[in-house]
């Protein structure tokens, strides 16, 4: 039974990949095979809606009886990545990975540290304000709420896509106390690390009470990061050690492997910043799923890898997906062989001033996003027909107000530059998102569109 499943998706080799289709009203109807979707293109029956992911739109209405809401989303979150899957009983039909943004953090406090400086440096004393704001209920930090926000994002989009009228979600619970230590039990969940001991005193006793890169003694010895906290580095007890004052200063912002001290630098923890997040925010997730119409199932992390080992499917985010929940069937029969890869950019900023790395201005940006009916982002495509840049190219467009465009690549490396934009047309309008696509060969993902040179799309 497992070796049919996989050699149902090892064998359709030369199979296209399912399209959306909407009819002239926009409602959404049963997904149609690549090949039928050219045809109808051909023919003149339809058009291209959406690019990524790729739908088109009939030239006639359908009756809304023909609508069958059979379809089911499911999703495996994940704080990084969350897996997207889309089936119809047994038939997988569109595959997804999303990808969340995981800088909004280190962006928020470079943009304190900017304010901070500005607010001691030269701007006029203002009472602060922290203490007179208060927090709703429910309230996320940006960093948690990005990924909420792109679940349900995307949830959205594809109901405008497909009649999806079930969902399921793997509501997954992590122990961070027994990842951290699998023996623990009973009320040593409630005493910690440092039960009995200050600090200071733990990690004397823990190294000895001499430095842990001179080895010396008897000295006034500093409590020390291994990891400094300028390069991400916490104020957990474990990125902790000693060492004398000459070898604190000459370390400096290194880490300790860097320092030539890679047994320090092994001592150190895993984050499980990333299973936080995800306690965090799952019922959110969740209230958010229920507030879109369809009716949720929610499974476990241990029913998913069940389902995975017993369909013997390979550990990806997105056949993760299609594990999840009870509602997985026997066997999986895959209508498409091509996963899209999303990865959330956001929005652009407000901030309208360029800084250099001591936050003062460098560079001023205009005050508007739209320049002769283009935005940067927009995924474009550019016929050259003279010059240095002559030929197609295609990629995501950087606009300026003089109307001399730049094309970026997937690396956002510029490969064409002063175009005209009489020369571009667009593609896909910038919806906050990059887009890519992977086939048989998973590791070979190609996000955006080009290579070096003339570029191709996807």
């Amino acid at each position: 039974m497992v070796e049919e499943n996989m050699t149902c998706f090892m064998q359709r080799k030369g199979e296209n990949p399912m399209v959306f289709v909407l009819d002239t009203n926009k409602r959404p109807l049963a997904p149609c095979h690549g090949a039928v979707a050219r045809k109808l293109l051909k023919q003149g029956k339809a058009a291209i809606y959406k690019r990524f992911p790729f739908t088109i739109i009939l030239k006639k209405s359908v009756d809304e009886s023909e609508n069958e809401t059979t379809y089911r989303l499911k999703i495996d979150y994940g704080s990084r990545h969350t897996g997207l899957a889309i089936l119809r009983g047994q038939e997988v039909v569109w595959l997804g990975q999303l990808d969340h943004r995981t800088d909004i953090k280190e962006r928020i406090d470079k943009r304190r540290a900017f304010r901070r400086a500005r607010r001691n440096r030269k701007t006029r004393y203002r009472k602060p304000r922290f203490l007179n704001r208060k927090r709703k209920e429910g309230w996320l930090p940006s960093s948690l709420e990005s990924r909420v926000q792109n679940i349900q994002t995307w949830v959205n989009r594809l109901k405008k896509l497909c009649p999806i009228g079930y969902i399921s979600y793997e509501n997954a619970k992590f122990d961070t106390q027994l990842m951290r230590n699998p023996e623990i039990n009973g009320v040593e969940y409630q005493q910690g690390t440092l039960q009995g001991y200050e600090v200071r005193e733990y990690l004397l006793e823990k190294f000895g009470r001499k430095c842990c890169y001179c080895g010396k003694e008897n000295v006034p010895l500093e409590v020390e990061h291994i990891i400094p906290k300028s390069r991400g580095g916490t104020d957990r007890v474990d990125n902790l050690c000693l060492a004398c004052h000459d070898c604190n200063q000459r370390k400096g912002s290194k880490t300790a492997e860097e320092f030539g001290y890679p047994h320090i630098q092994k001592q150190v923890k895993e984050s499980l910043k990333d299973a936080s997040a995800v306690n965090s925010t799952r019922w959110k997730v969740y209230e958010v799923l229920k507030q879109s119409g369809c009716e949720v199932e929610c499974g476990t992390g241990a029913r998913t890898k069940m389902n995975r080992i017993r369909l013997d499917l390979p550990k990806t985010h997105y056949f993760d997906a299609c594990c999840v929940g009870e509602s997985t069937p026997n066997h999986l029969y895959f209508k498409t062989k091509e996963v899209l890869f999303i990865r959330a950019k956001g929005r652009g900023s407000r901030s309208r001033t360029n800084l250099d790395r001591y936050g003062f201005p460098r560079g001023y940006l205009a005050r508007q996003k739209f320049f002769f009916g283009f935005q940067t982002g927009d995924m474009v495509k550019a016929v050259v027909p003279r010059g240095k840049y002559q030929g197609v190219w295609f990629g995501e467009v950087a606009c300026r107000k003089t109307g001399s465009f730049d094309i970026k690549g997937k690396d956002g490396k510029r490969i064409a530059q002063g175009i005209n934009y009489r020369y571009v047309q667009v593609i896909q309008r910038f919806d906050g998102y990059a887009y890519g696509k992977g086939g048989r060969n998973l590791r070979k993902v190609q996000f955006l569109v080009v290579p070096k040179g003339r570029g191709f799309l996807a």
